[in-house]
């Protein structure tokens, strides 16, 4: 069954309780399950990551078959889910474990997912997507943040801060908390400090760095990294998630020596191209000959041994091999 973000309400007084919630916006995602969930269950709530459900298979059922005879109904949240977990949802509700409330709490499934399809289907199942938040609705929650804390920006300001959001209420939260504890200092804020303090306009990751980079696109790569504070712990990060993606090109593009087109080729790769990621994969695919995505994985390599043994200056030498592989 499908819940609708303005359907959010009747999640409080619901029998059902196994949901699936999922999409990118973490923030407002946190914020129903704090107040609709972990509130009501108190401290009778325990979390996990999907792969220590997995890896411990059995003690997972055993905490779940084994209550004490005084123990309420109890709340259980698996994050970072996949269609992997699918196998042990249908096992729960095969084995009618209906004293335990499970959220399961993922990030942006396709239609076609299989998890997704599960908890829309089923009579005994929720699903609620989590979209990003309109600009509209960060403003209106930017408003009220303000107001109660008596804290006056110009709406300029508070429009930059909502566009470094990212459409996640989470992402705003932490910008406003920041200026707000500036302002406790006694400094008056001013635009200057709003673009000093807040953090990333759009909150780029370092995937979205390594994408870019590989679409050749250096204006917004330079972008990125001007107003990303990467330390030199990030750079073996972003080296690894431009090998990984290096190598998926690669892969790409030997498939379609097979007489294999692109959409063909993204659509049978495996692990599975997100939807939000194959217009980047396409774009690079057309980019890149390959002979230079060879030359690139081999030339990642060295980068990697260079920056480790020079740990001082290894952001200056990744941010140099970024730009240089953008152009």
């Amino acid at each position: 069954m499908i819940v609708k973000n303005f359907e959010l309400e009747r999640l409080k007084s619901t029998k059902i309780k196994k949901i699936l919630f999922y999409g990118e916006n973490e923030g407002y995602k946190n914020q129903i399950i704090n107040n609709f969930f972990i509130k009501k269950f108190a401290d009778n709530f325990e979390k996990y990551e999907e792969n220590q459900v997995l890896n411990n298979y059995e003690d997972f059922f055993s905490s779940l078959l084994n209550k004490s005879f005084f123990e309420k109904d109890k709340l259980i949240i698996i994050n970072r889910a996949s269609d992997k977990i699918l196998r042990i949802i249908e096992e729960i509700l095969s084995k009618n474990i209906n004293d335990v409330t499970i959220i399961v709490n993922s990030g942006a499934l396709e239609s076609r997912s299989k998890l997704r399809k599960f908890f829309e289907k089923e009579v005994n199942t929720i699903c609620v997507p989590f979209y990003s938040d309109e600009n509209k609705t960060l403003i209106s929650l930017a408003h009220s943040f303000l107001n109660e804390r008596k804290i006056s920006l110009s709406q300029e300001m508070i429009n930059i801060i909502v566009e470094r959001s990212s459409g996640d209420r989470q992402n705003l939260h932490n910008e406003l908390i920041k200026l707000e504890n500036y302002q406790k200092n006694g400094q008056k804020i001013t635009i200057e400090h709003v673009l000093k303090i807040s953090n990333l306009a759009q909150n780029y990751s370092v995937s979205e760095l390594v994408d870019n980079c590989l679409c050749k696109n250096l204006k917004k790569t330079i972008k990125i990294l001007n107003e990303n504070n990467y330390s030199s712990d990030d750079c073996i990060l972003i080296l690894r998630t431009l090998l990984i993606k290096a190598k998926r090109l690669l892969k790409i593009k030997e498939s379609l020596n097979n007489n294999i087109n692109i959409e063909q080729a993204i659509l049978y790769f495996k692990p599975p191209i997100f939807w939000k990621d194959k217009g980047f994969v396409k774009k690079q695919t057309s980019l890149w000959t390959l002979e230079n995505i060879q030359k690139l994985i081999y030339k990642i390599n060295n980068i990697e041994l260079l920056s480790k043994k020079n740990n001082i200056s290894s952001l200056f030498i990744v941010s140099d091999f970024i730009l240089e592989s953008a152009q």
